[in-house]
């Protein structure tokens, strides 16, 4: 048996270096096994992906299941509210999120954006059913639905058609979140008030504003932005 004279690992027979350190291995007495497999690969392989179709064919398995299991226990028990639609709602808005895009690799942007703002909006609508709420569904769920799936778009249009750092990256999302929490209480307040009073989305709106300026002067100017990849890795 060898040990490594730097670090004093135990060394495998067919170890040529010590796998801590590094150190090459020179024992006159036990000569390196070259013949014997290694305890351990020695060359850098990645693990093949699995087939897109398998993947989804998995995963529309697994959310079926969980509908279905849900469904069953639902009618066992004799609840007097259904509450496995919810289940099985989000289970199919899962659905739509995740396996589509595995199916067509060339699924265009508008069309992925338009499934998942309708599995969304259908999913809040059954909820809204099942409450007596279409009212609020109607005039406030509804329209920050599409409020939410139009940002969605024009950011992913915007990240499609040019390659953007990760600073204006930041600076994009940033902006979409603000426009969205502002249109958020624009829709509340006058679905409750009749009127809009702006309050806590223009705190979220400075806040973002706050963020949005360093952003900007660091982008701009050469010397901060190498500086800001240097120290943040980026």
């Amino acid at each position: 048996m060898s040990y490594c004279v730097n670090c004093g690992v135990e060394l495998d027979s067919t170890a040529k270096f010590c796998p801590l350190c590094q150190t090459l291995v020179c024992n006159p007495n036990q000569p390196v096994d070259r013949n014997s497999p290694t305890p351990f690969p020695m060359e850098r392989e990645e693990v093949p992906l699995a087939p897109r179709r398998a993947a989804a064919v998995l995963i529309s398995v697994m959310l079926g299941s969980a509908g279905l299991c849900c469904g069953l226990l639902n009618l066992v028990l004799l609840a007097s509210q259904p509450w496995s639609l919810y289940v099985i709602g989000a289970a199919a808005m899962l659905w739509v999120f995740v396996v589509p895009p595995l199916l067509w690799r060339k699924l265009p942007l508008t069309a992925a954006t338009l499934l998942d703002g309708l599995a969304i909006g259908l999913y809040v609508l059954l909820i809204a059913w099942e409450v007596d709420g279409l009212d609020w569904y109607l005039h406030l769920a509804l329209p920050a639905t599409v409020l939410l799936a139009v940002i969605l778009l024009v950011q992913g249009l915007l990240f499609q058609r040019r390659q953007m750092s990760i600073l204006s990256t930041l600076a994009v999302v940033i902006a979409a979140v603000a426009v969205f929490v502002m249109g958020l209480e624009l829709l509340g307040d006058l679905y409750f008030h009749g009127a809009w009073g702006p309050s806590w989305s223009l705190v979220v709106l400075i806040v973002a504003v706050g963020l949005e300026i360093p952003l900007m002067v660091v982008r701009r100017v050469p010397g901060l932005r190498r500086e800001a990849r240097r120290r943040f890795h980026m």
